[in-house]
């Protein structure tokens, strides 16, 4: 059996990828790049894989002897320049959460992947749940009906965990960006689901406040997007920091009802799904409601992978995409801007009052160059001229010391998990 050889950026989220690759038939890990020496050797500590090289330099990696395809679990803000050096190459590409950082990214990554042909896959896994994924597949086959109105949460109180996020680091991408950019999570599930496309965006920022500010996290809590789809349904999307976390879905239609079950209601949460639809769309009783948890034949081989067996999913449809299969479940460059570009343009929107936004659809060459030129972003180095800060009413001045009490626990937690 043909095996894809591939890639790694990024011992730590890279982590749920390489595992995949060591035990597929038809994949198998040849080269790892990261900056992190230490996690390098921790790594190839942990594999004892001498077929395996390691690189800190991503240039030399890209250029691995007969190496297929890349992983790129770099940083989120990176992704985008990464991804379009891979494919110049010659690499494929599955990128990470989030595709690009701003819009001029977003053109030409579009267009390299025209150019060169190379397959592109975006690792949004939310979409690969087990609820959201048999939402997709109920509403393919037009159970729900039309789809009227949605919502969407990803909410991920992540204060705990802040160090292992962020390294005590001031400057880090996910303390200088702004609460709408890390969207996908909430948004992309029901673009996947549905196939439809937003139109247009209005966004609503959540204030910044101690947990912000404990956190060394300059923007505001959370963000919510407002979204027209281009049939006219709406969708409410949530994500951000706020104190309790929440997975969840809901999709109403012509035809009925689907939702994945609450957190709170300690029912598998986004593994069980509710559906409650009417057979005759014209109908609003009687009721047809049935709960379970969906499965599918690669359940079993799923079930140790992270968020929900999902990770296991992206990973084997992008395989599969190489290797032929055009029927593979693969999320491509175009749908992935559908589910990222509203985050972005959400800000805008917060900046310039509240004001709805359009969000273009770059398989549009003409909706392209409009675009070409707009570096605008949180980060200074990318945007130049065109920064725009963190938080709608200036970025907060957040004291050092915060951040040197999160990389005293950084450096706390490196040392408790050295590997025996």
């Amino acid at each position: 059996m043909k095996k894809v050889k591939f890639g790694v950026l990024g011992v730590g989220r890279g982590s749920s990828m390489i595992k995949f690759c060591e035990t597929a038939e038809n994949a198998e890990v040849v080269a790892i790049c990261d900056k992190w020496e230490e996690g390098l050797r921790r790594k190839k500590e942990e594999l004892k894989d001498d077929r395996i090289t390691y690189y800190t330099d991503f240039e030399k990696f890209i250029r691995h002897p007969g190496m297929d395809a890349v992983v790129l679990a770099n940083y989120a803000t990176e992704h985008a320049p990464f991804a379009i050096r891979a494919m110049k190459n010659g690499l494929h590409v599955f990128s990470e959460v989030l595709p690009c950082q701003t819009l001029a990214e977003a053109v030409e990554l579009v267009e390299t992947v025209e150019s060169t042909g190379k397959i592109y896959a975006y690792g949004e896994n939310y979409c690969f749940m087990p609820s959201p994924k048999e939402m997709r597949k109920l509403y393919r086959e037009g159970k729900l009906g039309e789809l009227e109105y949605a919502e969407g949460e990803y909410v991920h109180n992540c204060e705990s965990i802040w160090p292992q996020c962020t390294y005590g680091e001031r400057d880090h991408w996910r303390n200088t960006m702004h609460t709408f950019f890390y969207c996908t999570h909430s948004i992309g599930p029901i673009i996947h689901i549905t196939g439809l496309r937003p139109v247009r965006v209005t966004g609503f920022e959540l204030p910044f406040n101690a947990r912000s500010e404990r956190m060394g996290r300059r923007c505001g809590i959370a963000g919510v997007e407002m979204l027209t789809l281009e049939n006219g349904a709406v969708v409410k999307s949530i994500h951000g920091d706020l104190i309790k976390n929440s997975i969840w879905y809901c999709l109403y239609g012509t035809k009925g009802r689907m939702e994945s079950s609450r957190e709170d209601a300690q029912n598998g949460c986004v593994l069980r799904l509710h559906t409650n639809f009417n057979p005759d769309a014209d109908l609003t009783y009687p009721d047809d409601y049935q709960t379970y948890q969906p499965t599918d034949e690669l359940s079993k081989a799923a079930e140790s992978y992270g968020h929900g067996a999902a990770d296991y999913y992206t990973m084997y449809y992008f395989t599969r995409k190489i290797l032929g299969d055009e029927n593979a479940d693969v999320i491509d460059v175009y749908e992935a801007m559908d589910m990222a570009l509203p985050g972005i343009l959400a800000y805008r929107s917060v900046l310039n009052g509240g004001i709805p936004m359009t969000v273009p659809d770059l398989r549009k060459k003409e909706e392209r160059d409009k675009y070409r030129n707009d570096r605008a972003c949180t980060s200074r180095s990318v945007a130049g001229d065109q920064w725009i800060p963190p938080y709608s009413k200036g970025e907060p001045d957040v004291p050092q010391e915060n951040y040197d009490k999160i990389k005293a626990k950084w450096e706390e937690f490196l040392k408790n998990s050295e590997p025996s």
